[in-house]
């Protein structure tokens, strides 16, 4: 089993509520519900963060999608839903070639 940790935040009552509607209209139990809606949504930050790195060229593609966590042919999938274009030459290639 892996370790876990507890951490606690104050969070408006009316969010609280509309989470736990969310949370029983899919048949869930809170902590359930906000586990996932905190992996979900960090994610979703993490992705946001990765694709404006890219976006800037601080990043490449294949950098972005390691921040992300997500594979670089699910990122280049992704690519229109993120606004992004490719931007890939030579010295791109050669850094993900290397090992």
């Amino acid at each position: 089993m892996s370790d876990t940790v507890t951490i606690s935040m104050r969070l408006p009552s009316s969010d609280v509520s509309r989470l736990e509607t969310a949370a029983g209209a899919l048949g869930m139990d809170r902590a359930t519900f906000f586990k996932m809606a905190l992996r979900l949504g960090s994610a979703e930050v993490l992705l946001e963060q990765a694709a404006g790195a890219y976006r800037r060229g601080e990043v490449t593609l294949s950098r972005a999608a390691e921040i992300t966590g997500v594979s670089l042919h699910e990122l280049i999938a992704r690519m229109d839903q993120l606004d992004l274009e490719m931007k890939y030459g030579l010295d791109d290639l050669e850094t993900d070639l290397r090992p």
